[in-house]
This record gives structure tokens, sequence and C-alpha cells, in this order.
């Protein structure tokens, strides 16, 4: 947050407004006028750094932004080149990368026995691109791998071998296996695949090893039963590769051992219940705010909380801090009844009567009855789901400070929603009596009662129903006393909330098929519940993970509450979901590791072809943090490859303020936040901020998003370290593959504020194909302060940011 606004509060905003029908304040300008001209975040910011580099350090730089990474956004596909090491000298090792499409840049990245990595742009010779590694002695083994740009964005292979004095003779890649090895309730179709050109495949299907002698690989193989399929692949003049190996388990039945319906949740879940006194309840409600209330202690701590209330009602008060999850465990919002506020506002002197660091906080499953209206006044990863407010819902600050929310779903608000200070937000699904305010971009869609269609004037973009949402699993309590999750139904063209004429539609799971993970979990005790067939809910705390945890079975919930975190440890994959229907997602937090990950969240792998239109994969209320805590690193923070899949409600956020060492330009690294190359996958509420390259990639055909919120990464050093192609200033925060003929999105803001070197410039916010089947409808562009420049919005449209903090918007495009 820009340092000059840290203390002190727009003067405007310290005047109680009087709402005319027109959203002003009596005798002020318009609300949306009064904003102030940054995001304001209390916590100090990274320091001013003054950086003089010299030309021949550029390239380092570039290796820094992310060339040291073992993958890149996309996989490589084999036909896409060909590669070989030569020996032309007995010291010398050439290493050559020949794509069959002409590539701007190719990358070698390279240890030597296993130490000493580097990364350097190698030379283009008349489409064969060339690399010569020195001073190496006999016996010595190389393992490198590259990085290529292909038609706009960039991919890695996988990694070879080679070793100095074999005859030139490198290793040819290990298969891979698409669906990937697990526990499936009908047949598979398995494909192979090998990233080296020309290379041939053996397999067997008994366990055996394979050699050369067994049976090659020409057609997809048919496992109807449980088998471990292993495979090798050959190419004449390259060593064999290593032995790969899946196990298909196949039509089992015996599914999750059976698990309490009554389970011990751990000491971080906190379960109120009517027969408790209110003052007994209340004093432990404070007692935990207390802990999770400041923003320069709490926000970057390892406590986790959930706050459950049993179906009955409470008068009590609810300050909700870091980390906490508030939630009914009724079957719907009106069984729990909280006569009183559940609150988030300004809550520290620190804070300076702004709300622009309220993340991590979330509300559920209940119904409140608030004197006076009820506040909610936060920033990112905080959502209001399934509250039947009954009165006013207030969206900022009780000081009328600064606020960069947020979002609401399946929600009733009898009186009037008003976000006023908040410079953008999202309402999915939801019934409101009025909405007052809107600053920059407030998107409605399936919201009766939401504001026309007005953007810019007022900033209001509206949508009179969501294509395709399908609400959050949530804890409840049967009339047995018994736990069970309810799995809300698909709606399409959905308007209102889920339960505004009565029970939410849907099914329920008892809690017997979910194993509960709490402290002294591990990522091996969870995959072997996975494996069984169990469903996970996550309790509240911090999980460090020396594998990937692996979701193959079709109908997975994993349901967190709490914000529990997953920390990849030792450059691992966080989460890979198999390309199934109908997996859900919830409430999660992936905490990047500080040795690079790939990617944290994968959904389906590379080149997933299924139809998942009836029962798709939802990623619901997951965020995605790199540095901040610690300094954390990955490539890209969610891969989505499977088609249908609904991604609602995301924070990606790569740290620009937090502990001391965990983040800066070359500490957090992190390429992009999002990368969706399945087709017809719908984002609600995409939040992505501060990656290093284009913060969202979308290959995928058909590709919808209602509401995107960005900030660019402040801390670029300079021009130089910043550019997506030569002559091309920075990278677009959002933009479509050049491939791409049909694509829809609706309310998008992307906002620069480049305080370490304010000269740098963005050449456009948004980038897509002119096609006309690709639209974007009310799209903007600010400067924050006018810290930093963004020429065009999208494309070579829309004005250059101005610098008095207002924005640039184009209405339609093209």
């Amino acid at each position: 947050m820009p340092a000059q606004c840290r203390d002190r509060l727009h003067p405007v905003l310290r005047v109680a407004p009087v709402f005319t029908s027109r959203n002003q304040v009596k005798g002020l300008p318009p609300v949306r006028t009064t904003v102030p001209p940054c995001r304001m975040r209390p916590l100090p910011g990274p320091k001013h750094r003054v950086i003089a580099l010299l030309s021949a350090l550029l390239l380092a730089l570039v290796g820094l932004l992310g060339l040291d990474q073992s993958a890149a956004p996309a996989s490589a596909a084999a036909p896409d080149y060909t590669q070989s090491v030569t020996q032309p000298s007995s010291t010398q090792a050439q290493i050559s990368f020949t794509p069959t499409t002409s590539a701007v840049y190719v990358d070698v990245h390279y240890l030597v026995n296993s130490a000493n990595q580097q990364n350097l742009r190698m030379t283009n010779n008349a489409g064969t691109w060339t690399q010569t590694v020195g001073s190496l002695a006999n016996g010595t083994v190389l393992e490198y791998w590259f990085t290529y740009e292909k038609s706009g964005p960039q991919y890695d292979t996988p990694h070879f071998t080679y070793t100095q004095g074999g005859g030139g003779t490198g290793t040819v890649a290990t298969p891979t296996f698409t669906p990937a090895a697990g526990t499936y309730a009908s047949a598979q179709s398995v494909t192979l695949a090998d990233a080296t050109a020309g290379a041939s495949i053996r397999y067997t299907r008994d366990g055996s090893t394979p050699t050369a002698a067994s049976a090659l690989y020409s057609a997809p193989i048919s496992v109807t039963a449980t088998a471990t399929i292993k495979a090798i692949a050959i190419k004449s003049g390259l060593a064999d590769s290593a032995v790969a190996s899946a196990t298909y388990t196949i039509g089992a039945s015996a599914g999750c051992p059976t698990q309490s319906d009554t389970p011990d949740f751990g000491p971080n879940v906190h379960i109120y219940d009517p027969s408790m006194s209110s003052a007994t309840i209340q004093a432990q409600l404070d007692a935990q705010f207390a802990q999770m209330k400041d923003t320069a202690s709490a926000q970057f701590s390892e406590n986790r909380v959930a706050q459950l209330f049993k179906p009955g009602t409470y008068a009590v008060d609810d300050n909700v801090g870091y980390y906490t999850s508030v939630a009914g465990l009724g079957q719907n919002p009106g069984d729990v009844t909280i006569n009183g506020h559940v609150t988030v506002d300004a809550f520290n002197a620190s804070d300076a009567g702004n709300a622009t660091q309220n993340f991590w906080r979330s509300a559920e499953n209940l119904a409140i009855n608030p004197v006076g209206g009820n506040r909610w006044a936060v920033a990112q990863a905080a959502p209001f789901r399934r509250i039947d407010v009954r009165g006013d819902l207030q969206l900022y600050p009780a000081s009328y400070g600064w606020a960069s929310g947020g979002y609401i779903a399946d929600t009733k608000v009898s009186g009037q929603a008003a976000s006023i200070s908040q410079q953008q937000w999202y309402t999915r699904d939801s019934n409101v009596g009025s909405w007052a305010g809107g600053v920059w971009n407030m998107v409605f869609s399936g919201t009766a009662g939401a504001p026309a269609n007005t953007f810019p004037n007022p900033p209001e973009t509206t949508l009179a129903t969501t294509p395709v949402s399908r609400d959050v699993p949530y804890l409840y309590v049967d009339g047995a006393g018994k736990y069970r999750v309810f799995l809300p139904s698909l709606r399409t063209n959905a308007s209102g909330a889920s339960w505004a004429n009565g029970s939410t539609p849907g099914a329920s799971q008892p809690m017997s098929q979910f194993y509960v993970v709490k402290a002294g979990d591990t990522a091996a005790t969870i995959n072997n519940a996975l494996s069984q067939g169990c469903n996970l809910f996550v309790t509240p705390g911090v999980y460090h993970l020396n594998q990937t945890l692996n979701i193959t079975r079709p109908d997975t919930v994993v349901l967190g509450i709490g914000y529990p975190t997953f920390v990849p440890d030792n450059g691992v994959n966080a989460i890979q979901v198999a390309d199934v229907d109908g997996v859900r997602l919830k409430g999660l937090l992936i905490d990047a590791g500080t040795t690079n990950s790939a990617a944290l969240l994968t959904v389906g792998p590379s080149g997933s072809s299924a139809n998942h239109a009836s029962n798709p994969t939802t990623i619901q209320d997951v965020f995605f943090r790199i540095g901040g805590q610690i300094a954390g690193k990955a490539t890209t923070s969610l891969i989505v490859n499977s088609n249908n899949a609904i991604i609602d409600h995301i924070w990606a956020w790569r740290a620009d303020h937090g502990k001391a060492g965990s983040f800066g330009w070359t500490t957090n690294t992190a390429d992009t936040g999002v990368i969706v190359n399945g087709s017809s996958v719908l984002a609600t509420g995409l939040f992505v901020e501060h990656y290093q390259k284009h913060e969202v990639v979308w290959n995928g055909q058909n590709g919808k998003t209602i509401f995107f919120q960005n900030e660019m990464p402040y801390d670029v050093p300079n021009q130089g370290a910043w550019m997506s192609a030569a002559g091309v200033n920075g990278y677009a925060a959002y933009k479509v593959g050049a491939g791409v003929t049909t694509h829809e999105a609706w309310g998008l803001g992307s906002y620069c504020y480049f305080n370490v070197n304010p000269a740098v410039n963005s050449y456009h916010a948004f980038e897509v194909p002119n096609t006309p089947g690709v639209k974007f409808h009310n799209a903007l562009t600010v400067s924050l302060g006018g810290v930093g420049t963004i020429t065009h919005v999208i494309n070579d449209a829309g004005a250059v940011t101005a610098s008095n903090t207002t924005p640039s918007n184009v209405v339609a495009y093209p």
C-alpha cells in the first residue's frame, strides 16, 4: 500500500453521509468519486529501493523471474519439439532444442552433478536453439530441461539426463499416464505419452519390469480390472528412460472405512449450544477474537479458529478476526439465529480506519437480527455465504475508511446493502432489499434487487442470472444429533438465494464418509484416506505436505473450516485432482513453500478431454498465497485442465507485504496465478494479485468470467525486467490465448502501483484475440495514486491511466 497513504484518511470520508437516490453524500460529490487515491495496507510495505543494473545482468534477472523453476504454466507435448545432446569435445556438451513451431525464446536449465543450477537463454541457429556447456569431466552428469514460448504461452519440458563421455548419449524422457494412477469406479482408458520425439513405448500390465521386447504401445489401454502398468521409452542413440509405473484400482466397492458421525474436531473447533449461557459464549468469542484481531501480529500467524453454532438462538456479538470461520450448524440459515452482530471492521489503531487488510475470515449459514445493521467491512478471501440478514448490511468501515473487497453469495438482505467506500464487490445468487454505493467495479449476477446495469456511471455491472452455479458444501447437525455434510445441487441460470423459497435442493452425506483431518495428520495419512474412498473434512491448522495430495475418485468432497492451510515442502505440488466428475473443494488456504512448486493446485491432467457439464468440479473459497508468512515460491498457483470446472471465489495473492524476508521481487517468486486450459470453464469471483508475469492465462474455449479484480506487482525493479515480448511493456493481467475463438467476461478491474519504480509501465491490462467471439464487458484500469501507468485497458483500446486515481473504462470490446 502506498506509504504516503498509510496514516491518513480521506477528508471527505470523515463525514457521515446522508444518501440520496443517486447514492450521493448530501452537499458533497457522488460517493464513487470520494475514494482514496490508493489501496491502503497499514503494515509496512516494501521499502523503496534504488537498483542499478548493468545490461549484462538482465539475463540473470530474467532467470530470477521464473526461469529457474522446474515447470511452467503448461506442460510440453512431445510433438512440440526435438532435443539432443552432442559432445563437440572431451570437456564440452552441446544441448540442442528444435521446436516444431517457431519460438520467440527458448531457455535451458541444467544441473551439473545435481548442483549449481544454471538458467540460460539459448542461441537460435536457423530454428535450432543451442547452448554449449564447458569444463565437464568424463562421467559428469547433466540434468537439463527447457522452457520455450509457443504462440504466446510458455511451456516446460520434462527433465532429461546426459553423461559426458558416454558417446553423446542422452536419456529418453520417462513416459506419462493419463489418467493418473488411482482408484476408479469403472474401467479406464489409459493413454501413454513420451516427451522425446520419435521414442517408442514398451509396457507391461502385470507389474513386471518392461524391456525392449515387451508389448509396443500403439493405442490407449483398456483397464477393466485392477492392474499395474509399467512402461519405458526407447529411442536409438539414447539411453532408455526410467521405468514409469501406475496402479489402477477398478470397481473398488468397500468405500471409506466407517468414521464417527459425531467426531472429535480437535481443539481449534469451538461448538456452541443454545443451552450454554450467553455470557459464557460471549467470553469465549471475545477471547478468540483477542488472539486473532491484530493486523500486525495475527495477519501472519499460524492460529486458526472455527466457531460453530448448533441450531437455536443466541444473544451474542461476534467480532471476526483473522483465520476465523463462523458458521451455523443448521440445514438452513434460519435454523441458527444471532440476535446481535457478526462483525468485521477496522478494528485496530494501526488500521487507521481502513479495512484493506481484512483478509482470511468468513461467515456462513446463519441468520442475523442486527440492531442498526450488520457490518462486514472486509477485503479479499472473506466470503459471506448463506446468511439471512434481517436488516441492513454495511460493507464499509464505521469510519468510512477505505476497503477492498469482497464477495457475497446465496444470501438475503432484507434491508439495504451498502458498499460505500468499497473499491469493488461481487454479489452472486442473492436477494437484497436495495443497494447503495459504487466506486469502480460493483458486479452482480443472479441477484434480485440489484441495481441496473449502468457501468461506468454508476459503475454497476448486472447480469440477470448466473449461467451455472453450485453452492458450497456445508456441515450441519441432523435431528438425531449426528453431523452430516449437505451437497447443494447444480443450478443453471440461477437468480436469488438457493433457500429463498425453502430448503436448498441437494443431497447430504453422513460424516461416517469423511476422514477428519486434524493436528498430527500428514500427507501420507491424508492420501491413505483418499485412496480408501473417504471424503476429507479439514479442521483449522497448518499442515505441511511432503507429497502431493491426489484426488482421483469422482464426487470427492474436501471441505475445510477455519482456513486450514496446506504448505507443500521440498517443491511438491500441493493438490492434484484427476479428470473426474463432481469433485468439490471448499475452504482451503494453500501457502507456497520455500522450495518452488510448479503448481499449488492442478485440476485434471494436461490434455483432459472429458465432458463434466452435468457434474463439474468446483473450486470454492480456495485461496493461494505466495510469501507474506514465509518466502514462498510457486510458478503457477492454480491450473485448470478439466472441462466445465467452476472457479467460485478464489484469491491468488503474491504478497506485497508480510513478515521480514518473506516478500520481494526475487524472494517470493511466482509467474502466474491462474491458467485455464479446459473448455467451458466458468469463473465467478476471480481475485488475482501481484504475480510477476500474466496473472491469468485463459487458453480454453468458451470460457466465462464474471468479476475480476487485480493489482499488478508493486515491486517491479525496472522496465527491462518486466517485458512480455520485445517492445511490449509489462504483462497483461488477463490474457486470453491467441487460439481462443470464444470467451466472454464481465466486470473486470486491474490496478497498478509500481512503488519501487514509478517509471514502470504496462502496455495494457487485458490482452485478447481480435475475434467476434471474444467479448469483454465493462473493463477498467486505475493507477493508484498515479504511481506508474497502464497505457490501454484492453489491447489498444482505452485511455492511459490518469494520475488522479480515476478509472479508464471500456464498456464493450470489441
